[in-house]
Order: structure tokens, then sequence, then C-alpha cells
């Protein structure tokens, strides 16, 4: 218990340092302490120090001090790109599929089923395998051509697909008269309407431009793409008002009509609608 209260009154007993001038003894500073704070005081500055130490050991010091932080570096660096270029192989690739899909919805194909069935196509190929031509059945093929005869097929297809769009209100692109009819089995996924030259052309709906150029068979062509993977696509323009990128709102003037591209007989529009690659019948969703 003594030694105890020996350094604890060591350590807490109070100190007087006093400055002095040597040639007239004159007071200049009094400093008060304690070995206590002085130790306080020691320990905080020798933590500092030593994190200090560790933090320019650890980093600024790393590549005089360490051999292998050279190559340390070029092993992460080598890494980060490897990540960034499988990255940008699978946009690239995400991109050109959706490209490819976009043509084909302006060249009046379906897409969809079809195109996933050309990318497995084309991984086999790409793995070597020999792909022979396959004969269907002619139980099959005649189970099809019957098939194919009634209405059922496309049009349950296509009323299945645009049951989920049914309460969203889509902007008539234009006023004037029905030309041409939604004919899919003649390749015609579409309405053409017949209107005054130069009238504008207008939105169906909000959404972005994902296609705004030159196409052989349908002229000026754009196409928008808006919620609900519903593509909206106005071909045979005279002028395209809007670029790729540009956010465009319901009822937004878009295009002028035209008479552009080799599959046209006059002045007229032909829009198109498609949900998830498949053609809708534009007539079920607008009022013309």
């Amino acid at each position: 218990m003594g030694q105890r209260r020996t350094l604890s009154g060591w350590l807490t007993n109070r100190y007087l340092l006093i400055i002095r001038n040597e040639e007239n003894f004159a007071e200049k500073r009094t400093i008060r302490f304690n070995y206590a704070r002085i130790i306080l005081i020691l320990t905080i500055f020798f933590l500092a120090v030593l994190s200090l130490s560790i933090y320019l050991v650890s980093s600024a010091l790393e590549k005089w001090l360490d051999p292998r932080h050279t190559q340390m570096v070029a092993n992460r660096q080598v890494i980060e790109l490897s990540m960034k270029i499988d990255s940008l192989e699978d946009e690239t690739t995400a991109q050109l599929r959706y490209i490819n899909n976009i043509k084909d919805i302006l060249d009046g194909k379906p897409v969809g089923f079809d195109s996933v069935y050309d990318d497995r196509l084309s991984d086999r190929q790409f793995a070597g395998e020999v792909l022979l031509p396959q004969r269907m059945d002619p139980t099959d093929s005649q189970f099809r051509a019957d098939f194919e005869k009634t209405d059922l097929g496309l049009s349950s297809i296509l009323i299945n697909e645009g049951d989920d769009l049914r309460d969203i209100f889509l902007f008539p692109p234009v006023e004037g008269i029905v030309s041409g009819g939604f004919e899919p089995k003649s390749d015609h996924y579409g309405l053409d309407i017949v209107s005054n030259e130069n009238e504008p052309i207008k939105a169906v709906a909000d959404g972005v431009v994902i296609f705004s150029g030159w196409t052989l068979d349908g002229g000026y062509v754009i196409a928008i793409q808006h919620r609900g993977d519903l593509i909206s696509v106005y071909k045979h323009n005279s002028e395209l008002l809007k670029n790729v990128g540009n956010f465009v709102l319901s009822g937004g003037i878009i295009a002028i009509i035209g008479n552009t591209g080799e599959l046209t007989s006059g002045p007229h529009l032909h829009v198109e609608l498609w949900h998830k690659g498949n053609p809708l019948n534009p007539e079920d969703f607008i009022s013309f």
C-alpha cells in the first residue's frame, strides 16, 4: 500500500518550472506540470509517430522497401483490366444483339424466339458442331399446314402479348385515313395511314429514340422505346426531327410525313407496334 501511495503521489505531485533570464534573473515563463501529464503526452506522441511510420511503410515507402511491390501492382492492374475487358465484351454482345433485333423489326421481321434460336445455332457452329438440316415428319408438316390455315395461331399469340398493354393510352401518331391494315401473314406488321402533305408525325407515348436514320425499304425511319417493352416504329418519313438518345413526350412531334423508301406508293405513314419482339395491331390500342 505504501508503494502505491508513493507512486501515485509521484505521478500526481505538481511541479513548477520557472525560466529566468541569465543576466538579471527576470522571470520569463512559468510551466506547471506533473509526471502523469508528461507520460500521457509522451505516450500520445509515441503512438502518433508509430502510426505515421506504419502508414509510410505500407503506402508511400512500400515501393522502396518491398521488392515485390512492382510485381504486385502490375498483377493488380492486369486483373482490373481483364475484368473491364470481360464486362465490355458482355456489353458489346448485348448491344449488338439489341441492334440486330431493332434491324429485324425495321425490316419487318418478327424477333423473339427466332433470335434466340439463331444465337444458339451460331454458338453451336462456333463450337465446331456440324449442323445438318432436319427433316420434318410428314404428319407434323400436315398438322402445321392445317394450323397455319386457321387464324388461331398468330392471333392468339398477339392477343396474349398485348394483354398487359391494354391499360396504356397511346396517342394517335397522325390524323388521316387507314389505307392498309395489319396483315402479319402478308408481312405487313403495321398500319398505313394517308394524311395531308407535310403533316407532323407524333410519338404515341413517352419514350427514348433508339433508331433514327435511313433504310432501303422504309426510307427515313424513327423507332422509340417505351415502357413495358413496347417499341413504336414510324416509316416513310420525309424528315426526322429527333436523334438517337432523345427523350420524347407523348404527342411530341418526331418527324414529317413523306414518301421515302422502296416499299411505298405515295405519301403516308407506316406505323408499327412491337411488344417483346412480337408485332401488335396498332388499331387495338390507338383510335385513328
